[in-house]
């Protein structure tokens, strides 16, 4: 009899156990980020690229030639302050429409996050090496003159200066790194995005706004007459759209 009950009683523990494994599974769910582009409300995609019909907080009018840039470290911040760091990276590529979206492989819990955020760019323990080579074989590194590595955006374009000749421009952003000295000096220009509190269901999706227009004026109001080129050694610009790029991103309200 006594045989009979313990078998009982593990059967119930082994069936209970299943379906604690189920419940798990069933309460987890992959995630999906849509990247989204306008120039101060206007929609835009690579469709708007190579004409030019835009017009800077600096008063310029310009054009939009390339974009793309990389995002790292989705995070999702529980309310007691636990995080969940999904693996992988994503070049968003708006100039080949490709990557637009990004589903990381992490499967997460259901349920209500104080933040999603995610860095743009590549973090110091990640951004060395060039050890990515699918990140290689599109030229995304950064020359070792430069401190190596990796971009972080890649913007480029043409716009009427003061003299009224349609010039080129290339906005790159990169670690800011100083080399007037005799050592190289660097400073951190990746940054975290913090979209705000999500709550996460059965695959959800979340549309990331990014207004290309606030990488030009705020806080700092973009002359492209004086910086156009050769941006990548300049220290002092690369702080400038660091300090820019702050305001860029939001999360779209779901209606």
């Amino acid at each position: 009899m006594k045989r009979i009950n313990f078998i009982l009683i593990t059967c119930l523990f082994t069936v209970i156990s299943c379906n604690n494994d189920n419940d798990d599974q069933s309460e987890r769910t992959n995630i999906t980020l849509n990247f989204n582009h306008n120039w101060d409300e206007t929609p835009f995609t690579n469709a708007n690229f190579n004409t030019i019909q835009y017009t800077n907080a600096n008063g310029e009018e310009m054009s939009i030639t390339k974009l793309r840039y990389l995002i790292s470290n989705v995070t999702l911040t529980k309310p007691n302050g636990e995080t969940i760091v999904l693996d992988g990276y994503n070049l968003v590529d708006v100039t080949n429409n490709t990557d637009l979206s990004f589903t990381p492989i992490t499967a997460i819990p259901l349920g209500v996050y104080s933040s999603l955020s995610f860095t743009f760019g590549f973090n110091n323990d990640a951004n060395y090496n060039n050890n990515y080579t699918d990140l290689n074989s599109v030229s995304w590194n950064v020359p070792e003159a430069l401190g190596g590595g990796y971009h972080y955006m890649q913007l480029e374009g043409k716009f009427i200066d003061n003299t009224s000749t349609e010039t080129g421009y290339a906005y790159h952003t990169i670690r800011a790194v100083n080399n007037s000295g005799a050592i190289q000096v660097f400073q951190d220009t990746f940054f975290e995005v913090n979209l705000g509190e999500v709550t996460v269901s059965n695959n959800s999706t979340f549309d990331i706004e990014i207004n290309i227009a606030e990488w030009f004026k705020n806080p700092n109001t973009w002359d492209l007459n004086t910086l156009n080129n050769m941006l990548m050694p300049n220290f002092d610009a690369q702080i400038m759209m660091f300090e820019n790029g702050q305001n860029t991103f939001n999360l779209k309200p779901i209606q």
